[in-house]
């Protein structure tokens, strides 16, 4: 954000709190903004704020704004609005921006606002709005530009002035045969460095990295990454062009995808809405489930400790050992999930990885473990009346219950990728409940081995 910008916000928000505005400055406020800054101001204020506001905006920046707002602001706009109004502001929508706001709306908004939008747009609407919610022909927009291979570049800057400015982007053009196959894409510096009189089909770059409309969205953002993509064209079964996707959109993608993976490993269904937006009951919905097997899957940890009951009565002190064992082998499984995940997700693991990534488990589980158990030794030793017999068994207990938790936390999210399962799942209810019980059993098992009970 510019300085400028910050001292219009708060000067906005001082006229608005002020009893009597000026319209006219606070017009002139607005229209020098960013809409992104604009739709910020409104969403922290009253709805009846909102609507005045709303409405003294010139018809080209409402549109801007209104596609930056959260949907409760945009369904109460669309309800007090009249429908040419509606019409106004959503033909002037991107075709993705649209279709983003339509799927957040209750059937009866979306029904007036179809209903007051030009029959084309509408049509190219519900044919995005069938695609799968996941998949590339859902993010799209069909608004781009798409150039003849036999045109010059002359005429395609003809093109390019001609139609423009109602394309979401121009910095890449696409080049098309007669039947609208894919067959090249140039951009806008391409464009500008070569002869007028050159054809485009001797200037297009002809390896052109591009999506299926049903491919998933979270492995085109990968391509995003992977290729420094400002947008990707998006192809149908024939190999027609039928859109484009943008990178903003694409950064929608990560932030919803990294949030739902965040969920999962706190082992929390996702929730479509945010945080303060989620109900309660819904809250409680999305966290009861994996709570409840959670304590259900205690019920082995409770067995095991109860099945060695006798040695805690002969040798009281190992009880005290149980919490630190459990939490140590939880974080180091949980270290472990972690980073495989994310390398999953990032594309720098692949499933062929798995004995290279348990390699290198093992030396960094081996490492720590003996740093730790080294600490451990001393501090058990000096606590707990030199004792020796007690010091190797929580030194070994701690070692083997590390490389066991740091082995599993690597191996569970690629077992998952393999079996097509989100490896997100893997690192929080399942890891918990395994790490925990076969802690018990290394700890118990070397308890009685050194101990003889």
């Amino acid at each position: 954000m510019i300085i400028e910008d910050i001292m219009d916000k708060e000067e906005i928000l001082e006229l608005i709190k002020g009893g009597s505005v000026d319209i006219s400055k606070l017009k002139i406020l607005l229209s020098d903004m960013n809409p992104v800054d604009i739709a910020e101001i409104l969403e922290g204020l009253e709805i009846e704020k909102v609507l005045h506001l709303f409405r003294i905006l010139p018809k080209a920046l409402a549109s801007e704004v209104f596609s930056h707002m959260d949907a409760d602001n945009q369904q109460s706009i669309v309800e007090a609005l009249s429908d040419s109004e509606i019409g106004e502001i959503v033909n002037k929508l991107f075709v993705d921006d649209a279709v983003d706001f339509i799927e957040e709306m209750p059937a009866n908004v979306v029904k007036r606002v179809l209903q007051n939008v030009p029959f084309a747009k509408r049509k190219i609407i519900n044919q995005i709005l069938q695609y799968p919610d996941d998949s590339a022909g859902s993010i799209m927009t069909t608004e781009y530009i798409d150039l003849r291979e036999d045109a010059t570049v002359s005429e395609a800057f003809d093109t390019i002035r001609s139609i423009g400015l109602n394309k979401e982007t121009i910095y890449n053009c696409y080049v098309i045969k007669k039947d609208r196959l894919l067959t090249g894409h140039v951009s806008a510096k391409t464009l500008m460095l070569a002869d007028p009189d050159e054809k485009i089909a001797d200037i297009m770059d002809t390896n052109v990295v591009f999506a299926n409309t049903t491919e998933d969205r979270e492995t085109i953002a990968d391509q995003f990454k992977k290729y420094n993509l400002l947008a990707m064209p998006v192809v149908d079964m024939e190999q027609r062009l039928v859109g484009i996707i943008t990178v903003d959109d694409i950064v929608d993608v990560i932030v919803e995808e990294s949030t739902e993976d965040i969920e999962k490993m706190a082992a929390i269904m996702p929730s479509e809405d945010s945080y303060l937006k989620t109900s309660i009951f819904q809250h409680s919905k999305n966290r009861f489930l994996w709570m409840l097997i959670l304590m259900l899957s205690a019920t082995i940890t409770g067995y095991i400790i109860s099945s060695f009951e006798k040695g805690f009565m002969v040798l009281p002190i190992l009880m005290s050992f149980i919490p630190m064992l459990m939490n140590t082998g939880g974080i180091a499984g949980s270290q472990s999930s972690t980073l495989i995940i994310r390398g999953l997700a990032v594309g720098e693991i692949e499933l062929k990885d798995i004995f290279l990534i348990l390699w290198k488990e093992f030396r960094v589980g081996l490492l720590c473990g003996l740093g730790l158990g080294i600490v451990n030794f001393i501090r058990v030793f000096i606590f707990y009346r030199n004792d020796v017999m007690l010091c190797l068994t929580i030194t070994l207990s701690l070692l083997f219950t590390i490389l066991m938790a740091k082995t599993i936390g690597s191996v569970l999210p690629i077992f998952a990728k393999r079996l097509k399962i989100d490896p997100a799942i893997m690192s929080a209810p399942l890891l918990t409940t395994i790490v925990d019980a076969l802690s018990l059993v290394i700890y118990f098992s070397f308890a009685k081995m050194i101990f003889g009970l």
